[in-house]
């Protein structure tokens, strides 16, 4: 047997650039400044618009216009008079918390139909920016602005402020046409559940002749209140969140329909039974709702009828699990053709007109957008892959991105904006002018050049194997020290999942979750990262494999993963296993060397949610049933009444100021591992949110789990596994 090297490696002479790396994993914002996002092109085809900061380690967003080749900057927060601090109003930052923005300045915007006027909000101010040329100027508003969008003619801009919709001219002529009648009362705003687990981040909707607006009305009112104070700054009050746990009442959300002359108009739908608003929109076809029943097995499209806001059944969706929602449907090509999603079996499919027009084993992943009869979407062939694909009437779908990655994209007057994450980091493509029939399936036409990504480069670069293992053929990555010489050494294994609904992290594309796993593997482990049942990517089947049991199959697919991977690899020590996670990744560790403390001997559970009952109503229940109706479901897949069973070092990590998963869920399970006399660690994070963005948490969190591992670990080289 080879002898196990030394727990702790002096790293720094072995890897030099593993010791610069988490302190720009910090300052860039995991990678994220600098990268140009947020697209729009224009009705030709010519110009894009897009938001990017200043460097990679800019915070600040800026405006930007990309035509012929080149770029040039629409609007600059450090150049507008008292703009730069960034003042958001509350409604602001938590929409931006709930869309993971890692900047300020200009983090999102909206245009007229023709891409001509662009609105922003900026310290709670609202500006505007002509796309042929002069500087943003202010528009008056009645208050501080939250998610400004121009009418389709380019004549108003809709803003929220205060909770009351408003619209305004660009003169200044400034109409509230809905004021919110209470404190839990709100116009034109995405609820929590809506827009932290339906995709669903606005409230309202233009008519496309700019006279009306269909709005949703949200009343927190029968919601439980949580109270999120901030421990470390005793004489500042507590924030009231409305926060509607699993099992207990949501927001009641009814839609209206407003004209800007002032008549309003109330959608009718069975609310009862449908309860969740998932989304809304109007084309040339009317207004239409999708709403969906409280157990989740039921998503109706409904059409609304302008005059009186009748709506009638034009699609329905079951599933005996759930219905799982897809960006960017239900939707409608201009002759009115439905574009929705359809499970069955193994595959989701893409649907238009009722038709399948997407082969078996190509799974839909979202719709990007609809320009004519033509659609383009997402959808991956390799679970390591996200692609971006069009479909066209009479000829078919062509496959538009090209390398491997993982791509979005948008299109428009015979333009596409390919967005990718390669395995060599982030790059944006402009396809000008390709044919979408003859040329799509190479994403092929008139250069149209890049956009360019001001991104750092990270300070390691990521090296993993992409391995297929056990019986389910499981998807990972490991990665191994650079500085490591097959055959020389066992190393400790350190698994790194997420492990869970909604997130992939095993792919052929550099993101920063692998530059983390490269670095945790230049610290002496062997990194393997597995995505199990449950994760997205391969199919309804695949996906709701979890139903009714979150915990049991994604535990047991890192267990076989790690045995494979064991299997194949001798350089892996079995007898030294470490498991770190955040949020669900964070409950799966935990779960780790609570329930299988024979094969993982050491955790780092960042944000765990340690009882399901206390996760929010669309989220958990879809996955478990309503509490009060399936409470073993909740028993199985919560970490709360299995504390008891600890028996390894466990590190437990949470922001008290979560509104996600909040921070109850670590102090009652800490005291319940209190009572049972099982020893743990705690890492309180004061003032950090699901997501902390402060950049010496996020540096030094990375040095102390390694030496929390590292320390867990030591000691147990040779025993028996």
């Amino acid at each position: 047997m080879n002898p196990a090297p030394p727990v702790n490696p002096t790293v720094s002479s072995k890897s030099p650039d593993s010791a610069a790396f988490p302190r720009q994993f910090a300052r860039t914002r995991r990678f994220s400044l600098g990268v140009p996002r947020h697209f729009t092109v224009s009705p030709d085809g010519r110009r894009v618009l897009f938001v990017r900061t200043g460097s990679g380690t800019d915070p600040v967003g800026r405006l930007w216009q990309y035509e012929d080749g080149t770029e040039w900057l629409l609007a600059d927060p450090g150049l507008l008079i008292g703009a730069a601090a960034d003042a958001v109003p509350e409604e602001e930052r938590l929409r931006r918390e709930r869309a993971r923005e890692r900047s300020a300045g200009v983090v999102s915007y909206a245009t007229d139909d023709a891409a001509r006027l662009v609105a922003f909000a900026l310290s709670g101010a609202l500006w505007a920016v002509r796309t042929d040329g002069g500087a943003p100027f202010p528009v008056p508003a009645a208050g501080p602005v939250v998610d400004p969008r121009p009418s389709p003619d380019g004549r108003h801009i809709a803003y929220v402020s205060s909770r009351c919709l408003h619209v305004v001219g660009l003169a200044g002529d400034d109409r509230r046409l809905a004021r919110a009648e209470g404190p839990d009362i709100s116009y034109g705003l995405a609820e929590y559940v809506a827009a932290e687990s339906m995709h669903r981040m606005r409230g309202y909707w233009w008519s496309p002749d700019s006279t009306r607006l269909l709005v949703a009305r949200v009343d927190t009112g029968p919601v439980a209140r949580r109270y999120l104070g901030d421990p470390a700054d005793p004489a500042k009050p507590p924030r009231a969140v409305a926060y509607p746990a699993a099992g207990t009442p949501n927001a009641e959300v009814t839609v209206q329909l407003l004209s800007l002359a002032g008549e309003r108009v109330d959608v009718a739908w069975d609310r009862g039974a449908y309860e969740y608003l998932v989304d809304a929109g109007w084309d040339a076809h009317g207004p239409f709702v999708a709403v969906q029943s409280r157990d989740q097995r039921t998503l109706r499209t409904l059409a609304v009828d302008p005059a009186t806001g009748a709506t009638g059944v034009r699609h329905e969706r079951t599933d005996a699990a759930w219905v799982e929602l897809v960006p960017g449907t239900p939707a409608r090509t201009a002759s009115g053709a439905p574009v929705l999603p359809e499970d069955d079996g193994g595959t989701r499919f893409l649907t238009v007109g009722g038709r399948r027009v997407t082969p078996d084993g190509l799974q839909l992943r979202a719709v990007l957008g609809v320009e004519g009869e033509q659609v383009l979407f997402t959808a991956s062939e390799d679970p390591l892959e996200t692609h971006v694909w069009r479909y066209v009437p009479d000829h078919g779908i062509r496959r538009l991105s090209r390398g491997p990655g993982r791509y979005s994209g948008v299109a428009r007057g015979g333009t596409v904006v390919l967005e990718g994450v390669t395995p060599h980091g982030n790059e944006v493509r402009v396809v000008r002018g390709a044919d979408p029939v003859a040329d799509a399936g190479t994403g092929d036409g008139a250069p149209g050049g890049v956009i360019t990504s001001l991104a750092e480069e990270p300070a390691l670069a990521p090296r993993p194997l992409h391995l297929t293992l056990g019986e389910r053929q499981l998807r990972g990555a490991l990665f191994l020290p650079s500085w490591h010489q097959e055959g020389t050494g066992r190393l400790p294994v350190l698994l790194d999942p997420y492990g869970g609904p909604g997130m992939q992290l095993v792919g052929r594309a550099r993101g920063w979750f692998t530059c983390v796993s490269q670095w945790f593997a230049e610290q002496g482990f062997a990194v393997l990262v597995v995505d199990g049942r449950g994760t997205p990517g391969r199919g309804p089947a695949w996906e709701k494999a979890v139903h009714g049991d979150q915990l049991t199959p994604a535990l047991e697919d890192q267990v076989d993963a790690l045995q494979a991977a064991g299997a194949r690899c001798a350089d892996l020590d079995l007898t030294r296993v470490a498991i770190r996670g955040w949020s669900f990744g964070g409950f799966l560790a935990a779960a780790a060397v609570l329930h299988r403390p024979d094969v993982f001997h050491a955790a780092v559970a960042g944000a765990p949610p340690t009882d399901q009952r206390l996760y929010d109503t669309h989220w958990k229940e879809r996955f478990l049933g309503h509490p009060q109706e399936r409470p073993e479901n909740y028993a199985r897949s919560s970490l709360a009444g299995h504390g008891h069973l600890l028996s390894r070092p466990l590190l437990l990590v949470h922001g008290l100021a979560d509104d996600n998963v909040a921070a109850a869920h670590t102090l009652r399970f800490s005291a319940e591992l209190l009572a049972a006399g099982k020893p743990h660690s705690v890492l309180p994070l004061p003032g950090a949110t699901h997501a902390p963005a402060d950049d010496t948490v996020n540096e030094q969190l990375l040095h102390f789990q390694r030496d929390f591992l590292l320390d867990a670990l030591r000691g147990r080289a040779g025993e028996p596994a």
